[in-house]
């Protein structure tokens, strides 16, 4: 396996040399007209042959259509292990894609005027389902649904998919048992969320009264002529759960790949049925051309309507004002720029091993789709569609590189620190797993750059003419920071529009925490060792001994905790979400909330202890002043557990 993808990757990076130079961008004229489809061709074979070679991508496949005509579909690579891709009839899994059909299905109900857009969500949820203030002023509305703006916490991890078929919730249970706290007032900003998806396609469900994918297959992918699209998954019939995947769609599917060791390790099926609105399709190349075709066209295809002009504009209309560059979701529909000022409206779609994109141009009247069927696969989707249009219609401009800014280096306190996402769990271990895995950081070099690291990518920003704004040193994308009445950053939007970057607090600063669970770790093994050593010689003062005794019984439920930390993975991200948060991740955290109470036994002990005489207790100073460092490295180190989430098994 790994010298065929040896072999593989060098033909296609060979082959990506070839086509650019055959097609060179720089000479790339600005066309007024659709691309010529051989040349077209030929630069997207490119794209994706160095797309596989450099991220190592299993298998892709592609379509494009453009006025209204269907101008390339084309499959690349492996659909399974043994199979080449075969983009007319393999069902590649789009994903949060899914949540676009999710939101024509309610603009339906709009249009019908049955749901209103800026009603709270509770006038369509019957009396079980319905959403309490958790002591905010303002309800949830229909649109903060489709802008991502609930002020929802985001707890998945345990439960948006599901490893095991047997463990697959019916949609009206998914929503019903995992509703995740409010943590903000709606409207304020996008922070992304499939539970706001997962709701709104119940909710039609509901008003129409049958099945979320039965709906799906009556209004929108059977009128269509999508036939090969479905958001049913391949388990066995259960009582309770939607039909599952007809067996001559499952056979169809491709398969899941883990780049892993140089090899192509196939993964199993990730389902996603009981949150269905938010990610549960799949599809092939030739029908997403079909469905392309329909929404550029404003909700019609080969005499089928779909959706009416009203809904057709608010698909290219931002529901928030989002700050220059910010994506504001045109009623569900991201919104990202291009060269020349253009714009896309489309979505993007990931699952563990799956990464699809949509991006409709409709200054082109184009649409790009493109979908992978391996982990490392979300670069080549988001290039690809970038690429076609800065190669035939809009090459991008070249930019000079800004100069920094002195002046920011002495306010560089006012941006820089850590910051965290606002997509995350609020409580539990689900929030120590997510802060774990947030670095988001901003910082200021001494040449007047502002660095951010968001998301994995760091990029450099200079000053752009008002307090809190930024423009990028080499392109011209903005960075808006929110400022305090002192003028220090409290947050910013990532561009994307998918979730804020706030300011970390004290207790919850990175370093801070690191630091702390390191010393705890060595304090522990010290202290082990100490109180072993100083039962074996005897001979200690009766206090001296009781103390001791606690000292070791806390450090032994520490040592507990770190070692089951360790084994549970959670270190290296490597617990799968389905399975969120396992054996060894409780058992840690059970150990920690026992070593965290004997932390605060210790340090009361050793209080009391301080109190009464030094030679009755039998300690000299450096005794005590070890033990008592000790003591408050536990505490320390518990009262930051506690913050991240870690003391909360039972959340």
């Amino acid at each position: 396996m790994r010298a065929t993808a040896g072999l593989t990757g060098l033909l296609a990076g060979l082959s990506a040399c070839l086509t650019l130079l055959a097609v060179p961008a720089a000479a790339a004229p600005t066309l007024a007209g659709p691309a010529p489809p051989l040349e077209l061709e030929r630069f997207v074979d490119g794209v994706v042959a160095d797309g596989m070679a450099t991220d190592h991508v299993a298998g892709v496949t592609v379509s494009i259509v453009q006025g209204g005509r269907v101008v390339l579909v084309k499959g690349y690579g492996q659909s399974s292990p043994g199979r080449p891709v075969d983009a007319q009839r393999d069902l590649f899994r789009i994903g949060s894609i899914s949540k676009t059909f999710t939101w024509i299905a309610l603009m339906r109900e709009v249009e019908k005027g049955r749901v209103r857009l800026d009603a709270p969500v509770n006038d369509y949820l019957p009396p079980d389902m319905k959403i309490p203030d958790q002591g905010f002023k303002h309800p949830i509305r229909v649109l903060d649904l489709m802008g991502h703006s609930t002020g929802f916490a985001v707890a998945e991890r345990s439960h948006i998919g599901a490893p095991d078929p047997a463990r697959i919730l019916p949609l009206a249970e998914e929503i019903r048992s995992h509703r995740p706290d409010r943590v903000r007032e709606p409207g304020l900003f996008s922070s992304y969320s499939n539970y706001a998806a997962s709701l709104a396609g119940l909710m039609v469900a509901r008003l129409e009264g049958v099945g979320f994918e039965n709906l799906i297959e009556r209004d929108l992918t059977g009128p269509l002529g999508m036939t090969s699209t479905t958001f049913r998954e391949p388990y066995p019939t259960r009582a309770g759960l939607p039909a599952p995947m007809p067996a001559a769609l499952a056979v169809r599917g491709a398969t899941g790949f883990l780049w892993k060791d140089g090899g192509y390790k196939p993964m199993g099926f990730e389902y996603i049925s009981q949150n269905a609105p938010a990610g549960s399709a799949s599809t092939t190349a030739p029908d997403m051309a079909r469905y392309m075709q329909m929404l550029l066209a404003g909700g019609t295809l080969d005499g089928v309507r779909v959706f009416g002009p009203q809904t057709a504009a608010a698909f290219r209309t931002p529901i928030m004002h989002a700050p220059e560059g910010v994506n504001g979701w045109a009623h569900g529909f991201m919104i990202r720029p291009l060269s020349g000022g253009h714009l896309s409206y489309g979505h993007g779609g990931s699952l563990d091993r799956f990464y699809s994109n949509m991006s409709l141009i409709p200054d082109f009247d184009l649409g790009v789709f493109v979908s992978t069927n391996t982990s490392t696969g979300k670069p080549l989707t988001e290039r690809l569609p970038k690429l076609i249009v800065e190669r035939f219609y809009a090459p991008a401009a070249l930019q000079p590189g800004r100069a920094g800014d002195p002046a920011l280096v002495s306010h560089a306190f006012l941006y820089e620190g850590r910051y965290i996402t606002s997509r995350r769990a609020f409580s539990g271990l689900e929030e120590l797993a997510d802060l774990l895995e947030s670095h988001d950081r901003v910082w200021v070099s001494p040449k007047g750059f502002l660095h951010t690291r968001l998301d994995g990518t760091v990029r450099t920003w200079v000053p752009d003419n008002a307090p809190g704004r930024f423009v990028d040193a080499y392109g011209t994308d903005k960075l808006t920071f929110t400022l305090d009445g002192d003028g220090r950053a409290r947050w910013f939007p990532f561009p994307r529009g998918t979730y804020a970057a706030e300011r970390a607090g004290l207790l919850l600063n990175e370093t801070l925490f690191r630091v702390f669970a390191v010393l705890a770790l060595a304090t522990a093994v010290a202290t082990g060792i100490a109180a072993v050593v100083g039962m074996r010689k005897g001979g200690a003062p009766g206090g001296q001994r009781r103390f001791d005794a606690i000292g070791l019984a806390v450090a032994a439920a520490w040592l507990a905790a770190f070692g089951a930390v360790w084994r549970s993975g959670l270190l290296e991200g490597s617990i799968p979400d389905g399975d969120f948060p396992g054996p060894w991740l409780l058992a840690a955290s059970w150990s920690a909330v026992l070593a965290a109470a004997g932390s605060l036994i210790l340090a009361a002990a050793y209080l009391l202890a301080l109190r009464g005489p030094r030679g009755e207790a039998g300690w000299r100073l450096p005794g005590t002043l070890g033990r008592g460092a000790a003591a408050c490295v536990f505490l320390v180190f518990a009262v930051l557990l506690g913050a991240w989430g870690g003391l909360a098994p039972w959340a």
